[in-house]
């Protein structure tokens, strides 16, 4: 997975109406391509990232380049990241006011005469904080248009005592669930021990190695919980996204492991339908946004 972050210079002013449809065609287009991203448009001059797998965001950018709407494409940068920085948005869009501009006290007047392809591009020092602004600001977005499952400023102050004291047991389940993930590592250790020292020494049956695969996944599954228990302490998520997609998650990498000899139909045919069921339910929400 990679970032790449652009610049280009509109050859006209863009109104309100044309920035929109541009919004809508790069959201259609990146959903499709599992692409994520922001944009900024200032002085003509489109700052664009785009976040995803390493192809389809290369491919984006050709294309991208090719549009006849701007020109002085310039790549600003080009990275591989562990995480998006933008998971909910297949294409965020802020505009910068002046209190925004003044937080870059050490580019004084880089937005008035400098945001340009060529200007980002010769200072590589603002393309980090540039990047943690247009998240924040995102994220603050999602969270007014987005409810906490257990707010602490609930007007109701009997109500808010229950939320914190949720929120304390979860903090409590999230604890015990990370020494569950640690002691399901120490039996993947295990597991590959007991394989490896059972006659014939060094050597793996296909069951064997399905077995370990299964504790691999086992401690995958068990991160995914630990993620959907502490998103009800967490303002920044989607809880139903992640819901949705960790239950795909769990389901999928079962399935990998199936031993299909010895399952019944009816067991295989009903994984099959909750995949399919899940999957559905993921596209329709991943269109919605």
């Amino acid at each position: 997975m990679i970032r790449l972050i652009f610049a280009s210079t509109a050859l006209k002013d863009w109104n309100a109406e044309e920035l929109l449809g541009l919004l809508k065609t790069c959201r259609t287009n990146n959903s499709a391509r599992d692409i994520t991203g922001a944009l900024i448009y200032l002085h003509r001059t489109f700052f664009q990232i785009l976040e995803g797998d390493e192809q389809a965001v290369d491919e984006t950018f050709e294309k991208i380049k090719k549009d006849t709407r701007h020109r002085e494409v310039t790549q600003i940068e080009r990275k591989p990241i562990a995480e998006r920085d933008f998971p909910y948005w297949s294409m965020g869009f802020e505009k910068l006011d002046e209190r925004d501009l003044n937080t870059f006290k050490d580019f004084p007047h880089f937005f008035d005469k400098e945001f340009t392809p060529a200007g980002i591009a010769a200072h590589q020092g603002i393309i980090g904080p540039l990047v943690n602004l247009l998240r924040v600001k995102l994220i603050k977005h999602v969270s007014v248009t987005k409810h906490e499952e257990l707010p602490i400023d609930h007007e109701d102050s009997f109500i808010q005592f229950l939320h914190r004291t949720i929120r304390t047991g979860v903090k409590f389940l999230a604890m015990l669930m990370t020494f569950v993930i640690l002691l399901s590592i120490v039996d993947v250790i295990y597991v590959i021990y007991e394989k490896l020292t059972t006659p014939p020494l060094l050597l793996m049956t296909t069951d064997e190695i399905l077995d370990t695969f299964g504790a691999f996944l086992a401690v995958l599954i068990a991160i995914e919980i630990f993620l959907n228990i502490t998103l009800y302490i967490r303002s920044d998520v989607i809880p139903v996204k992640l819901v949705v997609a960790t239950a795909l998650m769990a389901i999928s990498r079962k399935v990998i492991v199936f031993d299909y000899k010895h399952l019944p139909y009816e067991y295989v045919g009903a994984s099959a339908l909750v995949v399919m069921a899940l999957g559905i339910t993921y596209w329709l929400i991943q269109k919605k946004e």
